[in-house]
């Protein structure tokens, strides 16, 4: 399968439609059909990764992205550090106490294996 053809796939699983999608991200739905059906190396780089990241997909080969895996974990970690670094000294204070007391709880705890 093409970039295209899997990021098209994982549009349809996770949403309605492709039109769904194109709003949901703020794209003009003709330029995601155009480039999901020519292919998306014409699209704008950042767009492409804003996509991967909303489909859970790794930008590089568009495999999908779990926690489990090492670039998978890398992902979510800088993820949850740049919506961090966006809070002033009191939201970093709560966020971490938050972080603190979902720890503890059991349905919350990271199963490792």
């Amino acid at each position: 399968m093409t970039k295209a053809e899997i990021l098209k796939a994982e549009i349809l699983k996770q949403h309605k439609s492709v039109r769904q999608f194109a709003i949901e991200m703020e794209i003009p739905y003709s330029t995601l059909v155009t480039a999901l059906d020519r292919g998306i190396e014409g699209m704008a780089y950042g767009t492409v990764i804003r996509m991967c990241d909303k489909l859970n997909l790794n930008p590089v080969d568009f495999s999908p992205i779990n926690q489990k895996s090492l670039l998978g974990g890398k992902i979510m970690e800088n993820r949850v550090m740049q919506y961090y670094v966006k809070l002033n000294k009191v939201g970093r204070k709560k966020a971490l106490e938050l972080m603190e007391d979902y720890a503890q709880l059991e349905k919350y705890k990271a199963v490792e294996e």
